[in-house]
Formats: C-alpha cells, structure tokens, sequence
C-alpha cells in the first residue's frame, strides 16, 4: 500500500495506546463489581456482553432501590437475582434497536444529511450533547451526600484539566505526537487521580 515504516509504527503504537487504556477501566470496572457481586457475573457482562459505562450505574442503582450498600457482597440470592436482572434487561433495549431500526435510522440520518447538511450537523451534536448529559447527570448525581458525593465532579474536572495541559503542549510546543495519546492518558491520569482522593476524603470524614 505503499505505507512507511514510520507510518506503521505510529498506527501500532496509537492502536496499542487505544486498546490499553479502555482495557485497564474494564478491568477496574470488574474489580469493582466483584467485590459486589462476585466474579463470574461481573465478567461475563464486561467481557461477553455489556458495557462499563452501563453496568456499574446499573448495579449501583439497583443497589440504590434496594438500601445496599456497594462495599459488601451481596448473599441474598433475590437481591443478586434482582440486580443481575436490572444489569441484563437494560442493555437488550440497544440491541433490539440496532437489529430492529438501524437500517431505517440510518436512512433517515442520510436522508437529512441530503437534504441539509448544516441541519444534519446540528443534529448530530445535538446526539452527542444528549449522551454527555446522561453522563454529567451520573457524575452530579450524589452531590447534596456531601463531599464524597463531589469525587467523580474532582475526578472529571482533572480528566479536563489533563486534557487541557495536553492540547496546550501540542498547540504551542508542536508536539503532535501527543494528539493520539490524549484520551487515554486523561483517562488513566482521572483513574490514578481518583484512587488518593477518594482515601483522603473518606480518611478525613
């Protein structure tokens, strides 16, 4: 294909950097709920089927419902059943839409994009703003508990940050070497980050 070296080198190392970094949040993820759950459930819904962004917010409202606590494990068998109902259920809605209405979205999305692409462009981020308020709603959701409620808030606001320092180094110092690692270093700095902050916090309550 007439590729260099160099070329490849770069597709390689971004690819690896890309694969790692959602790889190590899974596995926190797993860590997590199998302090909760056990093992088995909570890797068969993150390595089989299933999303972190979507089985930690489920176990824990589900938990939530039920006046359980996330740091012990759960022994009562209609509870697991419960919150392994809660986790499997909620996730099947994505994929009866894909297999259903996919093709017809994509039809639609298409023929909005023919008709007016400034129209289909507002659109498009109107979609992308939705999902991040999903997600801000998750991270805001525990603030009047108190200043453990404010982790994730501190936890997003130095992902930012990270994300921050990293467009300034490529932007004035020309290091573009690092557009391909931002995602991933944010990521992984917030998860480092958030592993002292939430020992100091809760060692100062």
């Amino acid at each position: 294909m007439g590729l260099t070296n160099k070329v490849l080198r770069k597709v390689m190392a971004g690819s690896a950097i890309f694969s790692v970094a959602p790889a190590v949040a899974i596995l926190l993820g797993l860590v997590t709920l199998s302090k909760f759950l056990g093992l088995p459930l909570p890797w068969m819904r993150l390595s089989v089927l299933g999303a972190l962004t979507y089985e930690l917010p489920a176990a824990s409202s589900a938990a939530k419902a039920m006046d359980i606590p996330l740091n012990q494990t759960v022994t009562d068998p209609q509870v697991y059943a419960t919150i392994a109902w809660v986790m499997t259920l909620g996730i099947l809605s994505g994929i009866l839409v894909i297999l259903f209405f996919q093709k017809k979205m994509e039809k639609g999305l298409d023929k909005v994009k023919t008709k007016d692409q400034k129209w289909s462009q507002i659109m498009m981020d109107s979609l992308f703003l939705g999902m991040i308020a999903a997600f801000m709603g998750m991270v805001f959701s525990d603030i009047r508990s108190g200043l453990v409620g404010w982790i994730p808030v501190f936890v997003m606001l130095f992902s930012a940050l990270v994300m921050m320092v990293i467009g300034l180094l490529v932007k004035k110092l020309k290091w573009t070497w690092l557009e391909n690692y931002a995602m991933p270093l944010s990521m992984l700095s917030a998860m480092a980050f958030a592993i002292p902050l939430t020992s100091w916090i809760k060692g100062n309550l």
